[in-house]
């Protein structure tokens, strides 16, 4: 019975890293795609500069039934935006929003 134990927590632990690995490629992604885009020019991730802090960003809008989509419109299609995202690609623009909101 231990053995067996055992053995289902290696496998869950086995899973568990993969997965984290996954999140961070995606973390790695969004953050080249913000750096690209140029956002850090006015935003940080913790810090208020010209705009509000990701921080700030997701504090207001995670976990609100409509907050996802207004992040996404304020970095593709915001008129109070100096710049936008670059990218046009859905995933990339949707990994950008769940790296904002995660912060």
């Amino acid at each position: 019975m231990k053995t067996t134990l055992k053995i289902i927590v290696a496998g869950v632990f086995a899973c568990a890293v993969p997965l984290g690995m996954v999140h961070a490629a995606d973390d790695a992604a969004a953050a080249a795609e913000i750096k690209k885009s140029g956002c850090l020019t006015c935003h940080s991730v913790s810090a208020k500069k010209d705009g509000p802090s990701f921080k700030s960003i997701a504090e207001k809008h995670k976990g609100k039934a409509d907050g996802a989509d207004l992040v996404k419109t304020q970095i593709t299609a915001s008129k109070e935006h100096k710049q936008h995202l670059k990218t046009k690609d859905e995933a990339q623009v949707k990994n950008v929003v769940e790296y904002i909101l995660s912060r």
